[in-house]
């Protein structure tokens, strides 16, 4: 399969999805993804985004939570 972007290759994967929703990180392990090996295009399946989307929108209790280290580069002076 080639991506429709770049005309990379495609490969199936395990990947971890992250993303910022209502002021919060949120990481989800192990969703199938089809990713592209050379500009780094994700696609998901239909199912993969359902349940997403229910983990996401049900706000349901994560598994384990880990704290996240911030930092601004304004504040970094050379």
């Amino acid at each position: 399969m080639r991506c429709d972007l770049c005309g990379g290759r495609v490969e199936k994967k395990l990947i971890s999805y992250t993303l910022f929703y209502e002021g919060h990180w949120i990481i989800v392990e192990n969703v199938p993804a089809k990713v592209c090996q050379q500009c780094g295009e994700k696609l998901f399946d239909p199912e993969a985004v359902e349940r997403l989307q229910k983990i996401i929108w049900d706000k349901q209790t994560p598994q384990k939570k880990i704290k996240i280290p911030i930092f601004d580069l304004s504040s970094v002076h050379l």
